[in-house]
């Protein structure tokens, strides 16, 4: 089994403090382009930590100029798998074609699923695919250098790897709209203004400390209440209002835990920082 802090990773060092997973882009000298290693790496990195319980919150950072350029242009060349196993017949080839998109789209779904929250600290460029990849964290920081661009008009195709569907959850539709037939850039101030980032600091070393410091105030929460909290979060955002009232009532009819309560209040009284046990590990095979 693929360890996320010991394995060599092409595009990410890994590491764990106090709960907190830490996952940083490390191909500054390419402004950290998503090569192909890039997409099979981060769900690997992603699912190990969370499937195995190994922390509490992930902060994603970036190093260099640039948090990322987004899809490196080779991935769209001569031997990337959208064009491998090609034949005649168009038709059977566009479903092929869909059911890969989807596992692209994962890649960055996969921070959306995890039970744990997700925290990206955001520098320089985040364009085309990095705006798919940050619209799936739960909490997104950004220096003041930061702007945010959907690259995608620009080389003549439609983003597919989820901005729409997030961002017009995250930002007025008008803003998503213009960006996405223009491709203009959206500076970090403007960002904040509209919603698509928390805040925004001087510089980036700020921006990571941060993240970092939720981060590290999120793991010491309940762990149960914080996974409790995101699900019904997303739940909220993709389902009707009654029907995410009706999911908290059966949520908390079967995870309500009156022992974490207590030690909570219990830690309290005595002045001290409540333990709290760990989520379980997920079991993925018989």
């Amino acid at each position: 089994m693929t360890d996320a802090f010991s394995h060599p990773w092409t595009c990410f060092d890994v590491s764990l403090d106090g709960g907190v997973a830490h996952i940083q882009l490390k191909r500054p000298e390419a402004m950290n382009s998503m090569i192909r290693e890039f997409w099979n790496e981060l769900p690997m990195i992603v699912r190990d930590i969370d499937h195995n319980a190994r922390a509490r919150a992930i902060v994603i950072s970036s190093t260099g100029k640039h948090f990322s350029a987004g899809m490196d242009l080779a991935v769209f060349g001569g031997g990337g798998s959208t064009s491998q196993n090609q034949v005649q017949d168009r038709h059977i080839n566009a479903e092929q074609q869909r059911h890969h998109i989807h596992w692209l789209q994962d890649c960055f779904g996969c921070l959306d699923d995890a039970r744990i929250p997700v925290i990206v600290a955001i520098q320089g460029g985040c364009i085309g695919g990095a705006v798919d990849m940050t619209s799936a964290c739960d909490i997104r920081y950004a220096s003041a250098d930061a702007f945010f661009c959907i690259q995608e008009i620009n080389i003549g195709m439609t983003a597919d790897v989820g901005t729409f569907p997030r961002l017009c959850k995250l930002i007025p539709e008008g803003w998503v709209r213009e960006m996405a037939y223009t491709g203009r850039r959206m500076p970090a101030q403007k960002a904040k203004e509209i919603g698509w980032v928390n805040d925004v600091f001087d510089t980036h070393e700020e921006c990571v400390a941060h993240a970092l410091a939720t981060a590290k105030e999120i793991a010491s929460k309940a762990p149960l209440a914080v996974t409790g909290s995101k699900v019904m979060i997303n739940y909220a955002r993709d389902h009707s209002l009654k029907d995410g009232l009706d999911y908290i009532a059966v949520w908390q009819t079967g995870m309500f835990s009156g022992a974490h309560m207590g030690e909570a209040f219990k830690a309290r009284a005595e002045k001290r920082d409540p333990v709290w046990q760990d989520l379980q590990p997920l079991r993925n095979e018989m």
